[in-house]
C-alpha cells in the first residue's frame, strides 16, 4: 500500500478507511516565519531559567563564551562559532549536564577607538582636542550600540543563553576586577616596566600584540652593507682562548699573521630589508657552527659599489650569492675563517664619523643560519625581538668590553627619525596614512656616500600589518608595561609563570588534539608580555610608580580604593583624577612623588580576565573543578588563531594569579572559506552572510551545516554547498512528518510494552534504536557532531524511510485495529519519534520543538519543551545482534529482488511492486536458512513471493555483491485489492466483502464499514 488513495475506478472510495498519515506539521518548513514565532515563545516561556532550574543539583558543563568584538554585524565565522557554542551546551545540558551559557562582548580597545576616529575626521574633527572621558563616553555608547545588534542577531541563530544578563568588559564591575588582576601582577612583582622592541602601528599610534598581526605580502628595500672590522684579538683568531696561551710565539707574532692581516683588511656584510633600521645598529650577529670565509674582489664593473680589491668576510654558503648581488664579475676565497673564531671582533659602524662612532660587537646567536643572507644579522636591539634578546643576554660582556648597552630610541610614535639617530632626524619610515616615507632612501645614499653599500635591491615577501588599519607596522623600542614569564614568584611556588603555564596546558583536554602542541610551544618560545597600550578606551593600567625610586607603590589600601571607585564609576574615576591625588593623598602619599600610569591595558588582558569577573563572580557559573575535588568542567571555544589571542592570555592571566588555567576544555575551530576554499572577500562578492542564509532558508539549514562539518580544519560555504543541506534537511523534516502523521492513530492503551511479542522487524528497529543511540550519545559528549548528524541521517534516510517505513505502511495503513503487527509498529515509531526528536535536538532546534509540540501539543499550554528533556534512551536489553545479523542476510536478498523489480519498472513491465510476484533462487545455505519463517512478499512489498533453492536460470538478475541469489520477476496472479491494491485470489475473499483481501475484510468490519 502507498499514501495515494483508492483507484478513483473502485466503486466503493475505501480511502476514508485507512489510517493514512494526518498532521499538521507541514512538508514545507517555512523556517524563515516558523522560527521567530518559536523564539518568541522560549523568551515568553523563559525557557533559559527553566533549563537553569532542571540542571540543579547536576554537575556543571559551562561553556565560557569567548567575547566577540562589539563593532559590527556578525559574520559567517561568527554564526559558525556560535552555533558550535550552542551544539555543546544543549547537548550536554541534553546528556544530563547543568550547560550553563552566559554570551559575553569585549568592548574596549582601537578596534572601538579607530571607528569614532574615522568619524571625527569626516566632521573635521581631532581626538586629542577632546576631554578623554568624552571620548571615552562616545566609545561606550557605540559599543553598547552593537552589543544590542549583534545580541539580536545570535539569538536569531537560536543559540540559547542569559541574553539578558550577559557579560560586558565595560561594565564597571568588568571594569574593577580587571584593574584588580592587573594590581595583583603588580604586588607580586611580575608587571615590570621595561624598553623592548614591539609592533608598532604608527596610523594607529600604539603598540600591537601578536594577535593583532596579520601577515600580508609587501615589496621591500634591500641592502647589503659593509662594517669593516677595527678589531681582531689575535689569540681568539688563532682558536686559542687568551686564559689558556703559554710560551710559543709572542702575541706580536700572532699579530703578524697572516689571518691576522687578511681580517684587519676585511668588512663583515649584513643583508637586511629595512635599512632604515641602520641608524639603530648596535651589533652583528654571527654563529659558531657557520664555515665563513675571507673573500676578495677581483672584477667589477667601473663605479660598482664592491670594487676590486674589496675583501669581504661571508657565510661560505652564502658568497656567491652575494656578489652576484654585488655584481662582481669575479671574486677569490682568500681563507677559510670558521665561525668559532669570530668572538671578540669589532666592526666600526658604517656610518661612523656621521655620529655613529661608538663600535659594533660580534655577538654568537642561535637565530643566526646560513640559508640566506650573508651568514650575519644586522642587529638592531631596539627594532627586534632576536636582536634584543642577544643584545640583553650579552650585556654583562658588553660592559666589560666598555660597550654603551643603552638602547637608543631612533625611532618616534610618529615613525619618525628622533636625535638618535644623528643625520636623519625626521626622515619618515611610515607616514601616518601607513605609506612607505622617506627613511629608506636617505639611509640609503648615506651608506652609498659612506663607501659602505654592497649592493641594494626589492624583495617581496610577507610582513606584518595590522589587522585593523590593514597598513604595515614596524618594530620600534619603546617603554612599555611587561608581565615577566621567567621570573620565579612565591605565590607561584617558585615557579615562573611560563613554568605554570607549561604544566597547565598537559593538565587541559585538547579538542582536536593537535591544539595542545601549537600552544606549547607559542608559551615556550613567547617574550614576556606587553600589556600597555597608548590609548584612551580601555582598563588604564591602574599603578603609581615613584618618581625618584621607579618602584611601583604597592599598597593594598590603595589599591581597594581604586577598585571600589571603579565598581561605582567605570575605569573613567582613573581618568578624572588627572593628578592622582584621590587615591594617594587618603592614604598619606605625596600625588607630586608618584607618576599616574595613563597606558591603558591591551584588550587581550580584559579578555583573559574575564574568567575573573564571570566564572568566579556569577553563582550559576561557579564550577568545583577536578583541582577542587569536584567534577564540573569549564570549556573555551574559539577559532584556532585564539592560540595565540584568547586561549593564550586567558591561560597567563588565571596562571599568573591563580596557578591554574581558567579551563579544563579547549575546542578550536577553522576559518569560513567560499566554496572554492578560499578567503571571503566584499570585493571577491564571494561573502555569504548568516543573515541571508536565514532570511532565504531559516536558521536551522545554517546549523545543520555547522553540524554536519568537520570543524577541525576549514569549513566552506556558498549556494551550492547549502543547496545539499536544503536537501538533506527536507529529508530528515518529511521523516519526521510522516512519523507525526502516523502516530495521529497511536495511543497509549494500544502501547505494546513486552517487546518480545512484537513481530521480527519491529525488533530490529528497536535493536537499532539501542545499537545507534549511545553512538549518538558518544559522539555528543566527545563533541563530534558530524557523526550525529551521518548516524542519523543514515539511519533516517536508509534504514526508516526506505525500509522500514516502506514495508511497514501496508501494516500500518490497512491492518484491521486490532492487528498486533499494527500496534507493534507504533508503538516503535513512538519509539523512534522519542528519540530521534530528542537526538536532533541541539542540532535543528527549531524543527525538534515544532515535532516535538505537534506530537505533545499539551507541553504548549504547561510551558514544554523538547529542549528541557534528557535525550531519550533506547534500553540495552533492546539489542539483539542474532536478529540483526539475520536480517543482515534478509536484506541481502531483498535487495536482489527490489533491483530485479526496478528493472522491470524501468521496462514498463511493471508499474507497483505490489504487481509483482517474482521467483527467487537462492544456493547460498546460510542465505536460504535466514529466509526460514520470514514473509519475503512482506518485505519486499510484493504481492506474492517464491523461494526456491538453487542456482536458478542463467537470464534470472543477479547482483554482484550478493553472490547465491538469482530473482526472476513475474507478474501477480488473481485480482488488485480495492483497499490495499495487494494482489489476490477472488475464490480467497470474504463473500460480504468481494473486492478487497481477507485482511482488509477484517478491517473494514472491525471499523464497521458494511460490504460494498
Amino acid at each position: 500500500m502507498t499514501d495515494k488513495t483508492a483507484d478513483k475506478t473502485d466503486a466503493t472510495d475505501y480511502s476514508q478507511t485507512l489510517f493514512l498519515p494526518q498532521t499538521e506539521f507541514p512538508m514545507r518548513a517555512g523556517l524563515p516565519q516558523r522560527e521567530p514565532e518559536l523564539l518568541a515563545r522560549w523568551a515568553k516561556m523563559d525557557l533559559y531559567r527553566k533549563l537553569r532550574e532542571a540542571g540543579k543539583g547536576r554537575d556543571r558543563f559551562v561553556l565560557h563564551d569567548g567575547p566577540p568584538y562589539a563593532n559590527g554585524n556578525i559574520h559567517i565565522g561568527h554564526a559558525l562559532n556560535k552555533v558550535l557554542k550552542d551544539l555543546v551546551t544543549r547537548s550536554q545540558q541534553m546528556l544530563g549536564f547543568d550547560s550553563n551559557y552566559v554570551p559575553g562582548w569585549d568592548c574596549h580597545g582601537l578596534p572601538i577607538e579607530w571607528k569614532i576616529e574615522e568619524q571625527y575626521r569626516a566632521k573635521g574633527l581631532n581626538k586629542d582636542d577632546v576631554d578623554v572621558v568624552e571620548f571615552r563616553k562616545e566609545c561606550r555608547t557605540f559599543a553598547e550600540h552593537w552589543v544590542s545588534v549583534q545580541r539580536e542577531e545570535f539569538k536569531r541563530l537560536g543559540v540559547e543563553g542569559d541574553w539578558d544578563d550577559p557579560y560586558l568588559t565595560m561594565a564597571f564591575p568588568a571594569e574593577a576586577q580587571i584593574a584588580r588582576e592587573i594590581m595583583k601582577f603588580a604586588e607580586t612583582g611580575q608587571l615590570y616596566r621595561g624598553s623592548k622592541p614591539v609592533m608598532w602601528s604608527v596610523v594607529e599610534k600604539t603598540a600591537l600584540a601578536e594577535a593583532e598581526v596579520e601577515y600580508e605580502e609587501h615589496t621591500s628595500d634591500t641592502v647589503f652593507v659593509a662594517f669593516p672590522v677595527i678589531k681582531a684579538p689575535v689569540f681568539r683568531l688563532q682558536g686559542i682562548e687568551p686564559e689558556k696561551y703559554s710560551g710559543g710565539p709572542t702575541e706580536q707574532d700572532v699579530a703578524d699573521s697572516k689571518l691576522h692581516t687578511a681580517v684587519m683588511r676585511s668588512s663583515i656584510v649584513i643583508w637586511t630589508t629595512t635599512p632604515w633600521t641602520m641608524p639603530g645598529n648596535r651589533a652583528i650577529s654571527f654563529s659558531r657552527k657557520i664555515a665563513y670565509g675571507v673573500y676578495r674582489v677581483t672584477a667589477a664593473p667601473e663605479n660598482n659599489w664592491a670594487k676590486v680589491g674589496a675583501t669581504y668576510i661571508l657565510a661560505k654558503n652564502l658568497a656567491e650569492s652575494v656578489f652576484k648581488a654585488a655584481k662582481a664579475e669575479a671574486f677569490e676565497l682568500v681563507m677559510d675563517l670558521p665561525g668559532e673564531q669570530l668572538a671578540g671582533l669589532t666592526c666600526a659602524h658604517p656610518l661612523r664619523g656621521h655620529g655613529y662612532d661608538f663600535d659594533v660587537p660580534l655577538l654568537d646567536g642561535d637565530h643566526v643560519t646560513d640559508e640566506a643572507g650573508t651568514g650575519f644579522v644586522h642587529t638592531a636591539p631596539g627594532h627586534g625581538r632576536e636582536d634584543f634578546d642577544v643584545w640583553m643576554s650579552n650585556g654583562r660582556q658588553l660592559a666589560e668590553r666598555g660597550i654603551e648597552t643603552r638602547i637608543p630610541y631612533t625611532v618616534d610614535a610618529d615613525g619618525r627619525f628622533t636625535q638618535d639617530a644623528p643625520g636623519f632626524e625626521g626622515a619618515q619610515v611610515i607616514t601616518d596614512k601607513g605609506e612607505k616615507g622617506n627613511a629608506n632612501e636617505v639611509v640609503i645614499k648615506a651608506l652609498a656616500a659612506s663607501g659602505n653599500l654592497v649592493a641594494r635591491g626589492r624583495l617581496k615577501h610577507q610582513y606584518p600589518h595590522s589587522w585593523r588599519s590593514k597598513k604595515p607596522v614596524i618594530f620600534r623600542n619603546t617603554p612599555q608595561w611587561f608581565i615577566a614569564m621567567d621570573k620565579a614568584v612565591d605565590t607561584l611556588g617558585n615557579r615562573t609563570l611560563r613554568e605554570v603555564a607549561l604544566g597547565a596546558i598537559k593538565d587541559t583536554q585538547w579538542v582536536p588534539a593537535a591544539g595542545e602542541n601549537r600552544i606549547n610551544g607559542m608559551i615556550a618560545n613567547r617574550p614576556d608580555w606587553v600589556v600597555s597600550r597608548q590609548r584612551a578606551w580601555g582598563v588604564p593600567i591602574t599603578v603609581f610608580v615613584a618618581k625618584e625610586s621607579k618602584e611601583i607603590l604597592v599598597d593594598a589600601k590603595v589599591n581597594a580604593a581604586i577598585a571600589e571607585a571603579f565598581e561605582a564609576e567605570g575605569a573613567d574615576a582613573w581618568f578624572t583624577d588627572t593628578d592622582g591625588a584621590r587615591f594617594l593623598k587618603p592614604f598619606g602619599y605625596d600625588p607630586a612623588q608618584y607618576e599616574r600610569v595613563t597606558d591603558v591595558l591591551d584588550v587581550w588582558f580584559d579578555s583573559g580576565s574575564t574568567h575573573a569577573f564571570t566564572l568566579e563572580k556569577r553563582a550559576d557559573l561557579r564550577a568545583r573543578r577536578r583541582g577542587d575535588g569536584g567534577n564540573d568542567r569549564v570549556m573555551y571555544l574559539e577559532g584556532s588563531d585564539q592560540h595565540r589571542g584568547w586561549f593564550h592570555s586567558s591561560l597567563l592571566e588565571s596562571c599568573g594569579t591563580r596557578g591554574r588555567a581558567p579551563y579544563d576544555i579547549v575546542l578550536t575551530h577553522g576559518f569560513c572559506l567560499d566554496e572554492k576554499g578560499e578567503k571571503m572577500s566584499k570585493s571577491k562578492g564571494n561573502v555569504t552572510a548568516p543573515q541571508d542564509i536565514i532570511k532565504d532558508s531559516g536558521a536551522d539549514i545554517l546549523r545543520l551545516w555547522v553540524a554536519a562539518a568537520d570543524y577541525s580544519d576549514d569549513l566552506r560555504i556558498g549556494k551550492e554547498i547549502l543547496k545539499t543541506f536544503v536537501e538533506t534537511y527536507r529529508k530528515l523534516r518529511n521523516t519526521m512528518r510522516w512519523m507525526l502523521g502516523t502516530l495521529a492513530h497511536f495511543s497509549e492503551d494500544i502501547r505494546v510494552a513486552e517487546i518480545q511479542t512484537m513481530p521480527e522487524l519491529e525488533r530490529l528497529m528497536l535493536h537499532r534504536l539501542a545499537e545507534i543511540g549511545p553512538q549518538v550519545e558518544e559522539a555528543y559528549r566527545t563533541y563530534d557532531y558530524k557523526k550525529v548528524v551521518t548516524l542519523l541521517s543514515q539511519f533516517m534516510n536508509t534504514e526508516l524511510s526506505a525500509f522500514y517505513f516502506d514495508v511497514r505502511k501496508d501494516a500500518l495503513y490497512c491492518d484491521p485495529l486490532s492487528s498486533h503487527v499494527r500496534k507493534s509498529a507504533l508503538t516503535v515509531v513512538d519509539h523512534l519519534f522519542r528519540c530521534l526528536t530528542t537526538w536532533l535536538a541541539p542540532i535543528l532546534v527549531f524543527t525538534a520543538e515544532e515535532a516535538w509540540l505537534e506530537r505533545y501539543p499539551e507541553q504548549k499550554t504547561l510551558d514544554g519543551s523538547v529542549h528541557l528533556e534528557l535525550f531519550a534512551q533506547a534500553p540495552a536489553a533492546w539489542l539483539d545482534s542474532e536478529l540483526a545479523e539475520r536480517w543482515g542476510k534478509i536484506r541481502k536478498v531483498r535487495r536482489v529482488v527490489t533491483g530485479a523489480l526496478e528493472l522491470e519498472r524501468a521496462a514498463k513491465r511493471l508499474g507497483s511492486s505490489l504487481e509483482a510476484a517474482p521467483q527467487v533462487f537462492v544456493s547460498d545455505p546460510d542465505l536460504l536458512a535466514a529466509l526460514s519463517g520470514a514473509d519475503l512478499a512482506e518485505i519486499s512489498i510484493t504481492s506474492a513471493i517464491r523461494v526456491e533453492s538453487g542456482e536458478g536460470p542463467t537470464d534470472a538478475v543477479r547482483l554482484p555483491e550478493v553472490p547465491g541469489v538469482a530473482v526472476v520477476p513475474h507478474r501477480a496472479d488473481g485480482v488488485k485489492c480495492a483497499r490495499s491494491w495487494r494482489y489476490f485470489d477472488p475464490a480467497t475473499a470474504d463473500p460480504a466483502y468481494p473486492t478487497v483481501t481477507p485482511r482488509d475484510a477484517k478491517a473494514l468490519r472491525e471499523l464497521g464499514r458494511g460490504a460494498a
